[in-house]
């Protein structure tokens, strides 16, 4: 379930897109980013409080309520931000099985150059990051001996770095190096951050590379704006659809391609005692600790940084200012801004922008 309706930030994005201008975008895509960084701060303690003080019940109707009073919010707060010509005829208009395939904006990906090296470069980024964080507080628990107390505070110290780099770090180096050098920027730090996980085997080395983690959260905002940057206005919900989709696909792959080189390299994180830890000053569950004497404490995470020097190296092909095509006729912007006239799939000429992707639900 949480997968099928996994499409809240596509749609914000393409939201931020139709209501700020371009020069806007990097520094709005990075307060959405880092207020969603923000609320990962505040809502593992608050959740433990709640669940310690008055049972998991309560904390599941806070959490369904909050849903619900977003939802309200959103019908009564938020106004719509596309234009009424733009919108579909009617709630009741009917919809097609085409537009209704969730396959459809992935099988577009291959449509035009600079989306798909937009696509392989997510990939290739965000399988890693899924895969840690499927595994990453747990192996911080059960090989460096962090206690819950420690993890707890590890997850405040980064999601607070990562406001800043998202909210000030972000903008100077939008403006000082560019979208594209902002995206290289971040994957480079991904790697370092990656490399130190595996090799690291003491928790000051772990508390470096959070800092160095929290840097790296630039690159999907920034990778965000350059696709924003070149899309029409009416594609936006499209290509900002293809990136939450290849996200999507790598919050399946990434923890089992982690588990596997866990179980291949033999280490092992068993799942923790449900017993301990409820008790004042109990310690975690250490079944099967790695090896301390282990030369790489970490194997999944340098696979890790292998896959984003592969992303680093498709993001050098990434034109800097690129209108992507993604419609099924051919009317294309030239780089320059300029709109020219080509002929349509239909076999005549185009009287004008064509409507957004027909077999595109979004």
């Amino acid at each position: 379930m949480s997968g099928v309706f996994a499409v809240t930030f596509s749609v914000i994005f393409a939201y931020v897109a139709d209501i700020t201008q371009e020069h806007e975008r990097s520094t709005a895509y990075g307060l959405v980013s880092a207020t969603f960084a923000a609320s990962l701060v505040t809502s593992p303690a608050i959740g433990a409080y709640l669940s310690v003080a008055y049972g998991d019940t309560l904390v599941v109707i806070l959490a369904t309520t909050i849903a619900l009073l977003d939802i309200c919010f959103i019908l009564v707060a938020v106004p719509e931000s596309l234009p009424e010509k733009m919108r579909p005829a009617s709630w009741g208009a009917p919809i097609s099985w085409e537009q209704a395939d969730p396959f459809a904006s992935l099988r577009k990906v291959g449509q035009d150059s600079t989306v798909l090296l937009i696509c392989i470069t997510v990939f290739l980024s965000y399988l890693p990051e899924a895969g840690q964080y499927s595994s990453f507080f747990l192996y911080l628990r059960q090989v460096i001996r962090f206690t819950s107390e420690t993890v707890s505070a590890f997850i405040a110290v980064v999601g607070i770095l990562s406001i800043l780099a998202q909210t000030v770090v972000l903008g100077i180096l939008m403006r000082s190096f560019g979208n594209k050098n902002t995206i290289l920027l971040g994957l480079g730090f991904q790697i370092l951050q990656l490399a130190w996980y595996g090799f690291g085997s003491q928790p000051w080395m772990m508390w470096a590379a959070g800092a160095v983690a929290a840097m790296s959260s630039i690159t999907f905002p920034a990778i965000s704006t350059i696709v924003s940057r070149n899309a029409d206005p009416d594609q936006q919900g499209v290509v900002q659809g293809m990136i939450t989709g290849i996200r999507g696909l790598c919050n399946g792959l990434g923890p089992a391609l982690y588990g596997f080189v866990f179980y291949l390299f033999h280490v092992e994180l068993s799942e923790m005692d449900p017993a301990e830890g409820t008790e004042k000053g109990a310690k975690p569950n250490m079944a099967n600790p790695t090896d301390e004497s282990s030369i790489i404490p970490g194997p999944p995470f340098l696979f890790g940084a292998c896959s984003v020097l592969l992303s680093l190296l498709v993001a050098l092909f990434i034109p800097e200012h690129n209108a992507l095509n993604l419609r099924p006729g051919s009317f294309k912007k030239h780089n320059n801004g300029e709109q020219s006239h080509l002929h349509c799939s239909q076999g005549g000429p185009c009287e004008g922008k064509e409507p957004l992707l027909e077999d595109s639900s979004v």
